[in-house]
């Protein structure tokens, strides 16, 4: 299936970047920026989740708390925002929910959204996947890796961000294990953390 056509007159033009963020780090940033200049977005929204449907909600941590992190975390580039229906809205997260709701209250917006390409293989198990991919003004947006092959039976964007090796989890365990996180996260998150005492164990 192929993605569709790319709007070309200038509508308000928004990137939205979910997940639980538990912490957002320096690959995150990467790739909403990647993604946001290559695509010529508006701005890229990260929206983390209330209560994740496929996250082990042992290690997450409170919402409001990740959410000041993404706050630190993308102070100083004026493109990113912060979408905040999920944390308000409560309960178990769905994207076909969440994203009918905004496109709803925001007709004149078209809205790309961002996921691993990773995640691009699981589209066909995701909550409502036929209805999202039907939902007018609504692009999936992937996040080409080296070596995966890229396909989908769902309409997909892609787009080339230079790889990253690290994540959230190696993040918490290096934190656990009293190891240095810097130049993983931004500085004003690692603060943040050591602060709150967050991800010891």
């Amino acid at each position: 299936m192929q993605p569709k056509p790319v709007t070309t007159s200038h509508r308000f033009r928004v990137g939205i970047y979910g997940g639980t963020f538990n912490p957002i780090h320096n690959a995150h940033l990467l790739v909403a920026d990647q993604v946001g200049n290559s695509l010529s977005l508006d701005r890229v929204d990260f929206m983390p989740d209330a209560t994740p449907p496929h996250v082990d909600k042992k290690t997450a941590i409170a919402a409001d708390l990740r959410l000041a992190m993404i706050r630190l975390a993308i102070h100083d580039n004026p493109m990113f925002g912060i979408e905040e229906s999920e944390l308000y809205r409560g309960g178990v997260s769905y994207t076909y929910d969440t994203m009918k709701q905004l496109v709803e209250q925001h007709p004149t917006t078209d809205y790309y959204f961002i996921i691993g390409g990773d995640m691009v293989d699981y589209l066909p198990k995701w909550h409502r996947i036929d209805d999202l991919v039907r939902l007018p003004r609504f692009h999936f947006v992937g996040v080409r890796r080296p070596g995966a092959k890229n396909e989908s039976a769902y309409p997909v964007i892609w787009v080339d961000v230079p790889p990253t090796s690290f994540s959230s989890t190696d993040i918490r365990r290096r934190i656990a294990q009293g190891l240095s996180i810097r130049y993983m996260v931004p500085d004003a998150v690692a603060a943040f953390i050591k602060e709150h005492h967050l991800y010891h164990e």
